[in-house]
């Protein structure tokens, strides 16, 4: 849960630093951040999948530290 809201809030932030830093084409930057950072909802089914056949512990350690890249 609290990852959750730290993402949420990294999101905002991000807005807000593309605007600071390129200011009329903050669009276009934001755009590419969150586009890459949508390859998580797109990997989230199939870590679901793998979940259920792998040990609980040591797979969400991983998945955490890939997330947090």
């Amino acid at each position: 849960m609290i990852a959750l809201i730290g993402t949420g809030l990294m999101t905002v932030a991000l807005g807000f630093l593309a605007f600071k830093i390129a200011g009329d084409k903050a669009g276009a930057v934001l755009g590419t951040a969150l586009a890459i950072k949508i390859i998580c909802v797109g990997i989230a089914p199939i870590a679901g999948s793998l979940a259920s056949h792998l040990p609980r512990r040591p797979f969400l350690i991983t998945m955490e530290l890939m997330r947090a890249r």
